[in-house]
């Protein structure tokens, strides 16, 4: 599934939003590699979930919340920017999705009423965030089962970047990540707010399939 990209854009809420390349649709034969552990890792945790509805946070052009409604499964998404959210909308309108599925929403104004879901999905967004405690705890404030995490797992992200000759300047760190965690920290992190399911980490993420506590 072809989606437009946004391009690793720094729009007017002073992010750096979207995707740089299009990883998804990638020739390079590691990329490619890489996004396949990915995207097996993150199908096989929705199937364990086994969700009637997903509602991305942090859905960026909108790549999976298309591929789960090609699948049936009911899924919207909202994202910071303005700008990415459009580009969501026309990739929806070229997949031929009538109904308004992209909403512009930060993390931390999640409301419950709107985004009802039985799975939350965030993926490679709390790396971006200021305060990822907070982020968490509105998470949990609208989970209405599981939460499905992940994050660049450190220091092996930035030891690719810099193997592959990127932002050598940044000691091998993405433009507009300000968080960085281990796979051990991560997962620690999320236990205080969440009852961990499983853990998978294809490489270079960490990936969690949590519960919300009650």
């Amino acid at each position: 599934m072809g989606v437009k990209i946004a391009g690793g854009t720094n729009d007017d809420t002073g992010l750096v939003v979207g995707n740089a390349y299009d990883k998804y649709g990638s020739k390079n034969p590691v990329v490619r590699y890489l996004m396949r552990g990915f995207e097996e890792a993150l199908s096989a945790l929705v199937r364990r979930a086994a969700p009637e509805r997903i509602h991305e946070v942090g859905c960026g052009e909108g790549y999976w919340v298309l591929h789960w409604l090609a699948q049936g499964i009911p899924a919207s998404g909202c994202d910071v920017s303005a700008y990415v959210i459009d580009i969501a909308r026309q990739n929806a309108a070229a997949a031929e999705v009538t109904a308004r599925v992209f909403e512009v929403r930060s993390i931390y104004d999640l409301d419950r009423k709107p985004d009802p879901a039985e799975l939350i999905v965030c993926c490679e967004v709390l790396e971006h965030v200021d305060n990822p405690r907070r982020a968490l705890a509105r998470l949990a404030s609208i989970a209405g089962g599981y939460v499905l995490l992940s994050v660049p797992r450190e220091p092996i992200w930035r030891l690719l970047n810099m193997a592959r000759g990127k932002y050598l300047g940044q000691f091998g760190n993405t433009p507009g990540h300000v968080q960085h965690w281990s796979a051990s920290a991560f997962i620690s992190m999320v236990s205080e707010v969440f009852d961990v399911v499983e853990i998978r980490t294809p490489l270079p993420w960490t990936m969690v399939l949590a519960r919300r506590r009650h």
